[in-house]
């Protein structure tokens, strides 16, 4: 942690995402929750054909846009694919003019709109991501996975 990212402001965001079908009707929901002033939002859609990846993707984009300055962020994220993606695969895609190998060969990154919108938007925080096991009992991703369900049902 360097001495300016101690000095943001801090919020932790969870998210889920959730598909009707995979594609199919998708959902989304973040909850962005303050803890120095324990103020809560949450936030939630759908798109009528999407993925349950991109959904997971979208949830985040959607906290991280809703902030309104630079801010330290930990995401707590039921997705490896989002995570991974942002810690581990997005610098070799960004070099590889966003593709992925896949065995000898490069294609194409999946979801290369979406994850070009995050790249933007980590770039602009200080984020960090936690992983949690969905469908175990943790609150607020029970919450958000609701949320999201709901916004995928709104979606037929």
């Amino acid at each position: 942690m360097t001495a300016s990212s101690e000095a943001l402001p801090f919020v932790k965001i969870f998210t889920d995402g959730a598909c009707k079908g995979n594609p199919g009707p998708g959902g989304w929901a973040c909850i962005l929750r303050h803890p120095a002033s324990g103020k809560e939002r949450e936030l939630s859609g759908g798109e009528r054909e999407s993925t349950n990846n991109r959904m997971e993707l979208q949830a985040v984009i959607s906290g991280l846009s809703s902030l309104t300055r630079r801010t330290k962020v930990e995401v707590i994220t039921d997705s490896t694919y989002v995570a991974k993606g942002c810690e581990s695969w997005m610098q070799g895609w960004k070099a590889r003019g966003w593709k992925r190998k896949e065995g000898k060969q490069l294609k194409p990154v999946l979801n290369v709109e979406h994850w070009k919108q995050l790249d933007e938007l980590l770039a602009k925080h200080d984020v960090t991501f936690t992983v949690v096991k969905g469908h175990s009992g943790h609150a607020e991703n029970e919450r958000c996975d609701e949320l999201a369900v709901a916004a995928a049902e709104a979606m037929m």
